[in-house]
């Protein structure tokens, strides 16, 4: 998957971890990957989103869909949102993280 501005933010080093002992292939990583990539991706939009004024959504998707991976974009948000937009995407996704851990557990 390519960079994507909130990438240095994510720490899913036990999902990782329980991917490795359970998937049995490098066909069934590499899916369980492209599953929680595409997880974390949506569950993040629409905690952006839900965040961001209605106003600021276009302007928004716009900068990010003609460069996902510039950085910039947490000083965008931030700026519109007014709050610390990578702590609260830290914590976010660390509640997801256990989220995804206990789904492929089980």
């Amino acid at each position: 998957m390519s960079k994507i501005f909130y990438d240095h933010l994510i720490v899913l080093e036990e999902v990782e971890a329980e991917i490795k002992n359970s998937a049995q292939t490098e066909e069934e990583r590499h899916e369980l990957w492209q599953l929680v990539d595409e997880i974390v991706h949506s569950k993040v939009l629409e905690f952006l989103l839900d965040r961001l004024p209605g106003v600021h959504h276009n302007e928004f998707l716009e900068k990010f869909h003609a460069a996902p991976y510039d950085e910039r974009l947490i000083d965008y948000l931030e700026e519109k949102i007014g709050e610390n937009i990578e702590e609260l995407l830290k914590e976010e996704i660390g509640g997801l993280a256990y989220e995804i851990l206990d789904e492929i557990r089980n």
